[in-house]
Order: structure tokens, then sequence, then C-alpha cells
């Protein structure tokens, strides 16, 4: 069995690999960026002033919550081609990518009409005012005709990206962003449409993008869309909208922070003396120069998720917390830099927007001193959650990313504004900063202690010692928790005289991999949001060494080989027998309390637990029902016995050979 591709990931200088991944990220979200701030640049320096940008700040939720759900379906899509390239599966890629398509089409037509019918209603629920209503509608209304562009766009360069082309998602990207810059300047000033030129200028950027992603379909590697693509599947869909669950939750996170503000910020804001669209104009401002920094630390981190995924799955800590060191390093030096740009000099970054008046100066200098004083702490809050999802930890990466911005900031600009008025909504970000920060520290300190400790305790996994073996038949079995699958398997192995492998396909998965045994084992074992944990990059290293490692046990000889999904991986083998072993739960519970010594409610649990996650785990790798008949060649119910279902599978075996 050769070793994997991704060796040098472990041998490699970190700060060279870090420079290599890191930079092409960081560019290419800060092109996505752009659109949003370039149109908010030229409206602000043009005659419309800070009332422009306060009505583009009330339409930028709208985008968003646009993008959140065609990130769910691109992302989504994005990991189940990914996922099915790893399985050497590729008759149903085109079939989820033609789905997503079309429910994001579905969706946007809602939104068109959703945004036509009520458009003051909506734009009054993010926020807008009496002032700024007229502007954003003006703007809302070209914006929308074009939401199916943006989102199929959007959707399809994630995908592209997948598709081992992120160059060309770059340039799908960037082509649009620079049709928009320079559309802007025509549009507002030389045709004099104002916001409406401004609307049209990203709506012809967005088609610029969506024709670049449609030219790609036309030469895509591992897929081609045709008329079946876009047949409704909704299992198939299903698998797609679980794997972006998370980056719908992302994007809706940013929807609720934007609204909540606005709302605040109109309230607030008009009733002192700055009236409502000064501050609303400002934070928007405040935010879009945010952004930019965020997505540079962003860029770093998300560079270093290969470099993390193959050093956690190989148990070399000391390059995880290396590679941790460095990014936490680095982003704390665009931190302080931005923040010593935002406390000293303000008005450089403001400027670029325009400042109409000595009063919109005033409150967006105190906006930028305010709420971004502690911009490094934010740039750490995210890049430690970004780390726990590229070390296989969907739940506390959740938890990183969400606390600081919903569980804190929110709650702190409806609470802080009563007692301080508008300034109370700008000191809602430290305050959630600090917090934020003193949570997600405690909880990396926490896991690198925790990874000290197994990483000393390493080593108790079964040796990955290869029996010998004859040309004849490979038994696979899959089994229900306390269903004795696993002795079952032993007295067929012990039957035929041939080998018999569980734990130690693990093992041997390690020794050629250089992955660590016991992060191979967890892939199949009891992990929190098994769903989520399994498409991240340390999972899939630790699958892809696991079904390294069964193709190599096959092609050794005759063997039972219990779990792993190898009835799958091994499912192209002629000389396969598939077996799914079964029982009555009542027989299961009975088992599991023999043989763990657990109370009966304990059983109960651990038998869910276990079969939800085996479940999970092997449809995630097949795409197959686990349990389904169909996937098996014989099906055994182990009431019976275990020397009854084993004495049945070796004569099933030997009715075979006598074939």
């Amino acid at each position: 069995m050769q070793a994997g591709d991704n060796h040098y990931l472990g041998k490699e200088k970190i700060s060279k690999l870090l420079l290599k991944f890191a930079i092409p990220c960081i560019l290419a979200l800060l092109v996505s960026s752009l659109y949003n701030i370039v149109d908010q640049i030229f409206i602000g320096n043009s005659k419309l002033g800070y009332f422009g940008n306060a009505a583009t700040s009330v339409v930028f939720p709208v985008t968003v919550l646009a993008y959140a759900f065609c990130g769910m379906l691109g992302d989504g899509a994005a990991a189940y081609l990914s996922l099915c390239q790893g399985r050497q599966d590729t008759k149903n890629i085109h079939k989820a990518i033609g789905n997503s398509i079309l429910t994001a089409l579905i969706i946007s037509l809602v939104f068109v009409a959703a945004g036509y019918l009520f458009t003051d209603d909506i734009l009054k629920i993010f926020g807008a005012s009496e002032t700024s209503l007229g502007l954003a509608r003006e703007y809302l209304l070209i914006v929308l005709a074009f939401i199916p562009a943006y989102m199929i766009g959007a959707m399809l360069n994630g995908i592209i990206r997948a598709d081992g082309s992120p160059k060309f998602a770059m340039v799908a990207t960037l082509s649009g962003a620079i049709i928009n810059m320079i559309l802007d300047p025509v549009f507002i000033f030389g045709f004099d449409w104002g916001m409406q030129g401004a609307a049209w200028a990203t709506a012809i950027g967005q088609l610029a993008t969506l024709t670049v992603v449609l030219i790609y379909l036309t030469r895509s590697k591992t897929f081609q869309l045709k008329l079946r693509s876009f047949r409704f599947e909704a299992g198939l869909l299903k698998n797609v909208l679980k794997l972006g669950i998370s980056s719908l939750i992302t994007s809706l996170a940013i929807v609720v922070i934007s609204t909540a503000s606005n709302i605040m910020l109109t309230k607030y804001g008009g009733a002192s003396k700055y009236g409502a669209d000064i501050p609303l104009a400002a934070f928007g401002v405040c935010m879009k120069v945010f952004s930019i920094v965020i997505n540079i630390a962003m860029g770093i981190i998300i560079g270093a998720q290969p470099i993390l995924g193959y050093n956690i799955g190989s148990g070399r800590t000391d390059r995880v917390r290396q590679t941790f060191r460095l990014c936490i390093s680095a982003t704390l030096v665009v931190g302080v830099i931005a923040t010593i740009i935002f406390e000293f000099f303000p008005e450089l970054p403001i400027s670029l927007f325009g400042v109409e008046s000595e009063l919109y100066l005033e409150f967006a200098v105190k906006t930028f001193r305010i709420f971004l004083m502690l911009m490094a702490f934010t740039c750490v809050i995210k890049v430690i959650s970004v780390f726990f999802q590229a070390v296989g930890e969907p739940l506390k990466a959740t938890v990183a990313s969400l606390l600081r911005d919903i569980a804190c900031f929110v709650p702190l600009v409806l609470i802080l504004p009563t007692f301080m008025g508008v300034d109370g909504i700008l000191w809602a970000a430290p305050i959630a900063d600090v917090i934020g920060l003193t949570v997600a520290a405690s909880m990396a300190f926490l896991f690198f202690r925790k990874l000290g400790r197994e990483q000393s305790m390493a080593g108790t996994a079964e040796k990955g010692e290869i029996q010998n073996s004859v040309k004849g038949m490979i038994i696979t079995i899959s089994r229900e928790h306390g269903s004795k699958g696993k002795k079952i398997g032993e007295l067929v192995a012990r039957e035929l005289k041939i080998p018999y492998y569980y734990k130690e396909t693990t093992a041997i998965a390690a020794k050629e991999s250089g992955l660590d045994a016991e992060y191979i084992n967890k892939v199949d074992g009891d992990e929190p949001l098994t769903e989520l944990y399994l498409t991240t990059s340390p999972a899939q290293y630790a699958i892809e060494a696991q079904e390294k490692a069964l193709k190599y046990l096959a092609d050794q000889g005759s063997c039972v080989i219990v779990g792993c999904a190898a009835d799958y991986v091994l499912r192209e083998r002629p000389n396969l027998l598939r077996v799914f072993v079964y029982a009555p739960k009542d027989l299961r519970i009975e088992n599991v309390e023999e043989m763990y010594g657990d109370t009966q409610e304990e059983a109960i649990k651990h038998i869910k637990r276990s079969d939800k996650n085996r479940s999970e785990y092997y449809e995630m790798i097949s795409g197959q029902k686990w349990g389904s008949p169909a996937n098996y060649d014989l099906c055994i119910n182990s009431s019976i016995g275990v020397e009854g279902a084993a004495n049945l599978i070796a004569n099933v075996v030997q009715g075979r050979k006598g074939k």
C-alpha cells in the first residue's frame, strides 16, 4: 500500500506551507468583498452622500440573506462533490449539482416575488428610515431582478473550487468585481443615475460572474450536467443541505447582527443629534472596512486548514501547535495594525467613502474608535473558530463562532442603548469581543491540554500485523450495536481458518499513511455532530487512509473484515460476501448490558447513539442507506445464536466455493 500524497504537509516547513496556502485564500476573500465596498465608495463620494450609504446598509442584509441560501447549496454541493470523488462515485455528482441549481433558482424566484410584493415592509424590517427608504427602494428593486443570477453564480463558484479549479473560481468573481468597479463611476457620475446606477453596475457585474461560471460547466472536470441532472431527488438534496447547513447558520448570523444593529441605529440615532441616517451610513462603512480585516484573518486560517487537518490526523501535535501559534501571531499583527489605523487615523478609511458633513465625520470617527477598539480580539475569535473546524471539532467551532456574534453582541445591542443611547450600540462590540475571546481562548487552551494528554497515551491501538492468507472469499460484516457481529466475525474466521480484522484495520491504515491510529479510529466513532465532523479535512484524511488499508487487506487474500463500511469500499471485488448482522432490540439491550456492564437505560442510549453514528458514517461514505437489505448479500438475525449465525455464513462461503 502506497503512502498518501499529503506527506509533505507533515514535513515541509510550516511557514512555507502557510504562505503557499494562505495568500490565495486571502486574495479570494478580498476579491469577493469588493462588490459591496466599491458601491459604497462611489455612492458616498457622489451627491447622494451618506444618505446613499445608509440606503445600501439597509439593503445589505437582503443580499446576505440571499447568499445564506446559495452558500448552503453551493458549499453543500461542493462538500458532496468532494465526498463522491473520495468514494469514486461520479454518477451522483451531476445530479447533486443539478438539484442544487434548481433549488437555488426556486429560492431566488421566491426572493424576487417577496421583494417586489413587500419592498417597503422588508426595508423597514432591516432598519430603513423615512429618509433612506426611497433610495433603498431604488437600489433594491433593480438588484432583486438579478438575484437569480447572483445566487446561481455564487453557488456554482464554490462548486468550481471543489472541482479542482480555484483559479477559475477567482477569475469568475474578479471579473464581476472589476466590471462593477468600472461601471460604478460611469453610471453614478457619467450618466447621473445615482442609486440606480450603483444597482445596475452591481447587477451587470453579477451577470458577468454568472456567464463565466456557466462557461466552466462546459469544461468541468468531474461532472457533466444533463437534462436528467435537474430531475428532483429529495434524498440527494437532503444530503447536500445537511452538508451546507453550517454555511447557512454563519450567514444568518450576519443577517441577525446587521438587522438588530440597523433597527437600533435608526431608533436611537433618530433620537440623537445625528439623526437616523448618519449612524446607519457610518456603521455601514465601518462594517465594510471591518470585513476587509476579517477576510485577511480568515484567509490566514483557511489557508492553514489542510496543514492542520493532516497533522492532527497524523498525531503531530507539535506541528498543530506551531501552525496555530503562527496563525494567531499573523492574525494579531493584522489586528494590531488595523487597530492603530482605526484609533489614531480613522479619517483615512472614512474619507474613502466620502465625508459630507462635520456631524457625519464626528459619528464615523466615534464608530471606528469604539466599535473596532478590539478588532484584534475579533480576528482571533474567528481564527479559533475555523481552527476547531480544521481539526475536526465542529461543535467547538460553532460555539466559538456564534457566542461572540449571537449570544453576546445581539443582546448587548438591544440592551445597552437603553442606558447609553446610540453610543451603546458601538460599545456592544468591544464588550462582546472580551467575552467571546475569553471563552474561545479557554476552549483552545483546554483543547491543547487534552491533546497533550491524548498524545502521551498514544500507542494503545492494536498492532497492524497483516496475516498470511490465500486467494478466496472476502467477508465483510456490518452490524447493529449489540448484535454480536464482532463475535460472529471471529467465529467465521476461525471456522474458515482465514485472517480476521477489526481494530487491526485502523492500525494498518495508521502505519501506512503516517496518521495516528487513535485519530483514524474516531471517524466511525461517537463524535458529536457526526455529519459535520466527517466533512472536515482531518476526517477525510483518516477515511482515505482506512479505505486504502481495506483494499490492501483484500489484495492479500481471503479474510473477514468487521466495520469500516468495508462492504461498500470493496464493492467491486468479485469474491466479496457482504453480511449485515441485526437482532431484536430487547436482545441487543441485554447483550450490551452483559458486554459492557451498562444499566438498561445506558444500554438503550449507547445503542441509539452508536447505530446513529454508524448509519451517518456509512451514508456519508457510500451515499446508500445503512442496513438496507439491498446493499448486502446476506442479512442475519443473530437471535439464532452466534454459533448458528457463524455457521450460516461459513456454509454460504463453502457453497460459493463449490460453484
